[in-house]
């Protein structure tokens, strides 16, 4: 028996707070994390969780000891990261990404950095919800606005800006908004985001959009502004291709709210992996301009 079996078990237990995904995490099944959970707690004769039919959670005794796990088995991936693989990525590449984000630039982006390197298999997996990374699995994410997770180091490798527009149509019927205030009477196109935001500089508003239209899809909610439905606040990469060709009008555009940060998160243990190193440099060199076209 060596004596770091179980660890990199116990390590999935204590960041996922559940057996079953931690199993997912580390590509075991359940009943070996548990057993090896069991066998490490008989080992150094200590209970390291608190089980119950729906919580997992750390003892006293466990919290300590995860601490000192976590910053060795880090360090061991590093070791091993750095000289075995050479510099070369290789190995699983999990990236989670919003889906429209995900499927018009970085599934493309990733695509075109994963052909040189064989070694390399890769995952992404498109979803709007806030994945869990360091519990899940996942090697990289995309995200936008603040990361507070201090789990994850976020490197910027993009900014988006938010457009406030309507239909011409909608506007010559319902007249435009010359304040903030003024679209509680108007009918709001929602998306996914629950607030707009708004900024002058040192004056920041929100507004909850209202109206008889909603989507969680993107594309779907700049169709029903252009068809009149009426205003929507969407990424530029949505608006753009229509603003440009007058079928949308930008409004509020003197409150227009400051640039929206992209970042690329990662779990702390990752950040000397070649695969995390290159494929952030690709994003940061080839997102911008993706989306600027």
């Amino acid at each position: 028996m060596s004596g770091w079996d179980g660890i990199d078990e116990f390590i999935a237990v204590a960041t996922a707070s559940s057996f079953t995904r931690a199993a997912k995490a580390i590509g075991m099944s359940p009943t070996h994390v548990s057993r090896s959970i069991i066998a490490l707690e008989q080992r150094v004769q200590a209970q390291l969780f608190h089980r119950t039919t729906r919580t997992v959670r750390l003892t006293d005794t466990g919290r300590v000891f995860f601490e000192r796990c976590a910053r060795i088995a880090q360090e061991r991936d590093e070791a091993i990261a750095l000289i075995g693989e050479q510099g070369e990525p290789q190995g699983e590449l999990r990236v989670t990404c919003p889906t429209a984000m995900g499927e018009r630039f970085i599934a493309p982006i990733i695509r075109r950095f994963a052909m040189p390197y064989p070694k390399l298999n890769v995952t992404i997996d498109l979803s709007n919800r806030v994945v869990d990374l360091v519990g899940e699995g996942y090697d990289l994410g995309i995200r936008t606005g603040a990361v507070g997770d201090a789990r994850l180091i976020a490197a910027r490798v993009a900014s988006r800006t938010l457009y406030t527009c309507a239909a011409p149509s909608y506007l010559e019927r319902a007249g435009t908004p010359g304040a903030v205030a003024d679209l509680a009477h108007h009918e709001c196109i929602a998306g996914t985001s629950t607030t707009w935001r708004f900024s002058n500089g040192s004056d920041h508003q929100l507004h909850r959009p209202k109206g008889r239209f909603r989507s969680n899809s993107g594309q779907a909610v700049i169709e029903a502004c252009i068809a009149g439905l009426g205003i929507c606040q969407l990424p530029d990469f949505y608006i753009l291709p229509y603003l440009k060709r007058g079928m949308v009008v930008n409004v509020l555009e003197d409150v227009r709210s400051a640039d929206e940060p992209i970042w690329a998160v990662y779990p702390q243990r990752r950040h000397l992996l070649p695969k995390i190193q290159r494929v952030v440099e690709c994003l940061q060199h080839e997102l911008a301009a993706a989306m600027r076209e």
